[in-house]
């Protein structure tokens, strides 16, 4: 231009030759990319692929979708599965216990989950917390306890699918019934919380001075003697009597807690069902005492959890029948799916687009569990469907046909 300065000439020409790199660099990415995809695909069909070193042909075998991961995938994002068959176990007279925390799987920073076993009369020590704790029956039958903030008792008996919740600091206690004891999933909202850090009666009376002990229970402190010297955790015990004779005892004064601590979840019926599976939703809204929402899912043979995400929480899932598989989409185009199967801890964090797909021959059975009061998810179907139908057309290119064939009312769960 004829008034230009040469330094404005020379900032023009700058800008003018960075935009034409950039183009040109946005260019050979999208290129590169495509050329990434198509060399995957090609791989895919010769001997790129392959895995002629030693390798572990079990564990392959197991993950499919990390071993061969499919042509969507565009890798980064963090691991987000972790079995509890590795997990270590700790072995007790009267039962075990194993635990996934963020130690294990370090993308799950909101919740940690607890799998255990107590045999008939095998007794997890009374207890308590300083973080929630979200449990769920697997197995069997066993007989709960604990008091409320007015030191009101709650004692019941849970059975296979019973939920049950004890808030931080409620102390409790868990022990097997007949005839073989039970087997069961706790999850706590802390990320990092360990089995090994609970306050235990047992260890609270062996690091208190046993004067001050006698002198609290108002009696001589030879009465003390036969006292643990250490933690108890899980012992194995007699078999409880009837559970209205421990009511009634457990009572005195005070009287029963007027808080229900259990949920009967076959009592009710799914929140969704079709022919493709059910989700059953427990939140504060059907539990009034949690502050854990979960929902129980049963995916049927080659069905689909719709692509969806949850917009107030990460996701805790426990996979405890059948197989899957699971993508999750994670900002900056990062892409990952993996495989689960009975046993499997999942994890997806807060607003991550998912689905969950059965890959077996058997129902797909699994819980999805979220660090809040109240279950929130969106799907995609419900946003494509509630937007303009030009504007999806303009963005994804489908033709009016295919977008009327969207579902309009969430099914949750997709026929295969």
């Amino acid at each position: 231009m004829a008034n230009e300065t040469d330094s404005e000439r020379l900032t023009r020409r700058g800008f003018l030759g960075v935009s034409s790199a950039a183009l040109a660099a946005a260019g050979l990415s999208y290129a590169a990319n495509a050329a990434a995809q198509e060399g995957d695909s090609k791989a895919k069909k010769d001997r790129s692929a392959s895995d002629p070193g030693p390798t572990n042909s079990a564990i392959d075998a197991a993950n499919p979708s990390s071993n061969s991961p499919v042509p969507t995938d565009a890798g980064g994002v963090q691991t987000f599965k972790y079995p509890f068959s590795i997990a270590h176990k700790r072995l007790h007279e009267g039962g075990w216990s194993r635990e996934v925390t963020q130690r294990e799987l370090a993308v799950s920073k909101t919740l940690a989950g607890v799998d255990m076993r107590l045999t008939a009369g095998g007794c997890r020590e009374l207890h308590w917390h300083t973080a929630a704790e979200w449990a769920f029956m697997l197995y069997g039958n066993a007989r709960i306890t604990c008091i409320d903030l007015e030191g009101r008792s709650f004692v019941t008996d849970v059975k296979e699918n019973d939920l049950w919740f004890f808030p931080p600091g409620i102390p409790h206690s868990i022990q097997g019934l007949g005839p073989d004891g039970c087997e069961f999933l706790l999850v706590f909202d802390d990320g990092n919380f360990s089995e090994y850090e609970t306050v235990l009666l047992s260890d609270w009376m062996a690091h208190t001075p046993p004067e001050v002990v006698a002198k609290n229970f108002g009696v001589n402190q030879s009465a003390l003697a036969k006292m643990p010297k250490k933690e108890l955790f899980i012992f194995q015990a007699a078999v409880p009597g009837a559970l209205e004779d421990d009511r009634r005892i457990a009572s005195g004064k005070l009287g029963p807690s007027p808080i229900d601590f259990a949920f009967r979840t076959m009592k009710y019926p799914p929140t969704m069902t079709n022919k493709n599976g059910d989700v059953r939703i427990i939140d504060a809204n059907n539990f009034k005492v949690t502050t854990t929402a979960a929902a129980i899912v049963t995916v049927k043979p080659g069905c689909l959890r719709e692509l969806h995400w949850h917009p107030n929480a990460d996701e805790w899932q426990y996979y405890f029948g059948g197989k899957g598989r699971m993508t999750v989409f994670a900002t900056g185009g990062r892409a990952r799916t993996m495989d689960f199967e009975t046993g499997d801890v999942g994890y997806i964090q807060k607003t991550l687009p998912h689905y969950i797909e059965n890959t077996g021959t058997t129902d797909l059975k699994f819980l999805e569990m979220f660090k809040t009061s109240i279950y929130q998810d969106l799907a995609l179907s419900e946003w494509l469907t509630h937007t303009p139908p030009e504007l999806v057309s303009a963005h994804l290119n489908l033709d009016k046909a295919t977008l009327d064939a969207i579902p309009k009312d969430k099914p949750l769960i997709m026929p295969g």
